[in-house]
């Protein structure tokens, strides 16, 4: 995963555990795709200050992630989800080929559905 959407990700799932200024300037940096210079300039500090404070930010997400995984986590769940969708659509496909039972089918409807909304 590029480092960039990967600290944007660990930033949507522990950003509320740093500080308004440590989420800020990771946000300017990595969403507004502002320049380290642009937001020295926008917030009255050295540009090395600035630096200094996302690499600092950048550290405590990788090792909130390191320590509590929920990106991990959050990743073998919609695997998981996609695999269950995926084997939903093959029984469909069977079902049809071979027996045809409604149950089945209403079955299988139902369990893509829910995997799809837990995925939405």
């Amino acid at each position: 995963m590029a480092k960039n959407l990967e600290v944007a990700l660990l930033l949507d799932f522990y950003g509320e555990m740093l500080t308004e200024k440590q989420r800020d300037f990771l946000e300017y940096y990595y969403d507004d795709d502002l320049s380290l210079s642009e937001i020295a300039a926008n917030e009255g500090i050295t540009r090395q200050g600035v630096r200094d404070a996302i690499k600092r930010a950048e550290s405590q997400l990788f090792d909130m992630e390191s320590r509590l995984g929920l990106v991990r986590r959050f990743d073998e769940m919609r695997r998981g989800l996609d695999e269950i969708i995926e084997y939903t659509s093959k029984i469909s496909e069977y079902n049809l080929r071979h027996s045809l039972s409604r149950e089945i089918n209403e079955y299988t409807v139902k369990i893509k559905t829910v995997a799809q909304m837990l995925l939405d």
